[in-house]
């Protein structure tokens, strides 16, 4: 297994950051056929596999701000208003995801992009490690 961490910088706002040309980049360097495993060493981010450029980022986070409001109602409750969502969030869009690799290219579908999911505004630097297992 062949594996690479990779810096995002997410800013001080909820965000969905597309990091799709960086895992494009790291599979085609490895070739050939595979897995590309994606994981974010956070408490409080995610991966997801959605369509991106079309404001279904926008939709992403007006649906989380309604599911997980930036309140005062969360008990881990230390940093800015509302943290305490920003840990339950991964148990919804989960800290990794797996994508097929066929000749050294991500088996995505025909709209689907890579992206790091933060809610977290008490933390603009984050870390993706990318891993390449080969058949």
């Amino acid at each position: 297994m062949r594996s690479e961490i990779i810096s995002v910088t997410t800013g001080s706002r909820e965000t969905v950051h597309d990091i799709t040309r960086e895992c494009a980049d790291f599979v085609r360097a490895q070739g050939g056929d595979g897995l590309l495993h994606i994981f974010v060493p956070h408490a409080t981010a995610g991966v997801a596999l959605l369509e991106l450029g079309s404001r279904s980022d926008d939709d992403l986070l007006a649906a989380l701000r309604d599911l997980l409001p930036p309140d005062d109602r969360w008990r881990h409750a230390h940093g800015s208003p509302g943290h305490g969502r920003s840990h339950v969030m991964p148990a919804l869009i989960p800290p990794y995801a797996t994508i097929p690799v066929l000749d050294g290219r991500m088996a995505l579908g025909t709209w689907q992009s890579v992206a790091l999911v933060d809610l977290n505004v008490d933390n603009p630097q984050r870390q993706v490690r990318l891993s390449f297992l080969s058949d």
